[in-house]
């Protein structure tokens, strides 16, 4: 009996160490498939956050990425912190019933608005983010690879 119970509480460790191992595959760095932007995913807690590493400038060469300003942002202290290195991706939990981040909020800094999230690894190793109002028929999708 104290065997069996061993046997199952060993199965119950390596299953959760599975799980865990399964919710930290988005960890990394992602480019946009526009190439156009970067971003690293990482952990804090038990919450999914991705920052901004690196995105495209050259639509205005006067304006460096280090040095844009996060001026669309509603919050008006917050428009004078740069876009580089800013969080944009944020509160996402692991569901590993359905494997998907959700509950977590997007943020575009491009308009300075912040939308729901919802994270999908897809089978080719895609990384899915669909941002949506309320209600995820009510939004976009982007998508990223894995940078190596």
């Amino acid at each position: 009996m104290k065997t069996l119970f061993l046997f199952l509480l060993l199965i119950s460790c390596q299953c959760l160490v599975y799980a865990q191992n399964n919710a930290d595959e988005i960890l990394g760095k992602w480019m946009s498939v526009q190439n156009n932007c970067m971003v690293d995913v990482y952990k804090n807690g038990q919450e999914y956050r991705a920052k901004i590493i690196w995105f495209d400038d050259s639509d205005d060469p006067s304006r460096p990425m280090n040095e844009r300003l996060d001026i669309e942002n509603p919050d008006k202290k917050l428009r004078s912190q740069k876009i580089l290195g800013s969080n944009v991706l944020k509160e996402l939990i692991y569901n590993y019933k359905n494997k998907v981040w959700k509950n977590g909020y997007v943020y575009d800094a491009t308009s300075g608005r912040t939308w729901n999230a919802s994270v999908w690894l897809l089978a080719d190793g895609t990384l899915k983010v669909r941002g949506y109002w309320h209600f995820q028929f009510l939004g976009q999708n982007l998508f990223f690879k894995r940078v190596n």
